[in-house]
């Protein structure tokens, strides 16, 4: 089995989806991109799982493509590649992902990132889409994901340049979640999904999907989905758990029933 995307278990109800290729900065080949689909699916099966984290090492989460692979590539195989569908099915996992990021999130490694849920950064991250110094756009979702993030003339100053932005620019932009110590990155990650963890798993999942589902719908849409997702979540025993835990004064325990 290939070890250049690692499942490590840090704590209950937790993985951890490790980029293992800390020679190429975590270059991301297709090898790493399908590796990475097909375990963060797996480990999204597993009903003991609630939260999930991406990241890579202390260096870089991902520093982009893999250059040297695709350099000397024609059209009709970079369409059977299949990209986009393999970081499609990353942004359609049902539960919550957090991106860890330390050192380089460029290009490809910045688009992985954005399918993610929670970006949690080190102070000396490093952003950027510099694909256009290359010859090339960015082409697993920059130039719609970026856009989306922190509007449309912070991402084509970024888009259209090339230029690296840190971990506190992305942060004021709205790219950002959290901005954090570079020796913290990781902890805090998987500390923030054992919080996450811990709160029903249906009503996380709807909550995702009612976030997600409605950025791409107006808003009259997007309320519609709302109300239906809470009047579903009437019907789980969480519900009732965690309302009778809250007027008994006790911590719940949700069971994702």
């Amino acid at each position: 089995m290939s070890n250049v995307v690692l499942i490590e278990r840090p704590a209950e109800a937790v993985a951890v989806v490790r980029i293992n290729r800390p020679e190429a900065r975590n270059a991301l080949n297709m090898e790493v991109r399908r590796l990475l689909a097909e375990r963060l699916a797996a480990v999204a099966q597993e009903e003991e799982v609630r939260c999930i984290v991406i990241t890579g090492n202390e260096k870089a989460f991902a520093a982009g493509a893999d250059i040297k692979e695709m350099a000397n590539a024609g059209t009709i195989e970079m369409l059977r590649r299949g990209t986009l569908k393999l970081w499609s099915s990353i942004a359609a996992c049902p539960k919550p992902v957090i991106a860890a990021v330390n050192g380089f999130a460029l290009g490809g490694g910045c688009e992985l990132a954005m399918t993610c849920d929670i970006i949690i950064a080190g102070e000396s991250a490093k952003f950027g889409q510099p694909e256009v110094k290359i010859g090339i756009i960015p082409g697993g979702g920059g130039t719609q994901r970026l856009a989306r993030a922190v509007g449309k003339y912070k991402a084509m100053r970024y888009v259209l340049t090339g230029d690296m932005f840190d971990a506190r620019t992305a942060h004021d932009m709205g790219l950002v979640s959290e901005v954090v110590p570079d020796a913290e990155v990781e902890k805090r990650a998987v500390d923030m999904a054992k919080q996450i963890a811990e709160l029903p798993p249906l009503a996380i999942e709807q909550a995702k999907e009612a976030v997600l589902r409605g950025l791409d719908a107006s808003l009259e849409t997007g309320l519609a989905l709302e109300a239906k997702a809470i009047q579903l979540l009437f019907s789980s025993q969480d519900q009732k758990e965690g309302m009778a835990a809250f007027i008994e004064k006790r911590k719940p325990r949700f069971t994702g029933r």
